[in-house]
């Protein structure tokens, strides 16, 4: 990246170490009897901030695409909480339990908004790349053709927004399969039923999390678009007014 991308490729590495040592700051306040909701929540702003800024030079869009991205996250922190309450996604699946029956797990946390924390974190990469890629896309746009109306603007970016929506599913879905490749495996071999993979603690978190994910890029594409379209339009009446 650093050979291909010079600056910019070297900037990715340098804000993917400040992005880590932000996630192992986090545990390490978590474990350390902070609330992980709220821990998480400041360490997912700053993960934003750094993602965004870091990676892109244009002040506009960038802003516009934080914006966008602290709305949703603000979002997907109001639905997450209840529907992983009501769907009882805390704790370890008994495929996990295996792993750590030798081990003693009163650990003094709270396994459901651990559990609410991991969702809310890992929804922070989607949204960040389709809210720079629209916001980024559109100012292109805007610059090409400085007269285009609101109308030609939401129209575009909903167009970016629907190629970046098929992208950003079919990298969730496959994510979801990769990474629970061996345990798919091991449930067919076993003979599992379907009913069984339906109401697997391990397969219904996971599904949830890509569920998530795919809302908080639905929102962050419109968000994106609205927030665009009211910055050129606020810029607009400004310079009539001077006019």
């Amino acid at each position: 990246m650093v050979l291909v991308g010079g600056k910019s490729g070297f900037i990715s590495f340098l804000s993917l170490i400040c992005n880590f040592f932000i996630l192992f700051v986090t545990v390490i306040l978590i474990a350390g009897g902070f609330p992980a909701i709220w821990v998480s929540f400041f360490a997912g702003i700053c993960i934003l901030a750094i993602t965004i800024y870091m990676g892109n030079n244009d002040e506009r869009s960038t802003n516009v695409a934080f914006k966008a991205t602290f709305i949703v996250m603000l979002m997907m922190l109001v639905l997450i909480i209840p529907f992983n309450h009501w769907a009882y996604l805390q704790g370890f699946s008994p495929e996990q339990s295996s792993e750590i029956e030798a081990f003693n797990i009163l650990i003094g946390v709270n396994f459901r908004e651990i559990a609410i924390a991991t969702t809310m974190l890992s929804t922070l990469g989607a949204i960040a790349e389709a809210s720079i890629a629209i916001a980024s896309g559109l100012e292109e746009i805007i610059e090409h053709h400085p007269g285009i109306g609101l109308v030609g603007l939401f129209k575009s970016g909903k167009n970016i927004g629907f190629q970046i929506m098929g992208m950003t599913l079919n990298t969730l879905f496959f994510g979801l399969f990769g990474g629970d490749l061996a345990l798919f495996v091991l449930l067919y071999k076993l003979d599992a039923s379907f009913g069984y993979y339906l109401n697997s603690k391990i397969f219904v978190m996971e599904c949830f999390r890509v569920l998530y994910s795919a809302i908080a890029v639905v929102a962050v594409i419109w968000i994106t678009t609205y927030l665009m379209g009211r910055r050129i339009n606020h810029y607009r009446r400004s310079t009539d007014r001077i006019k």
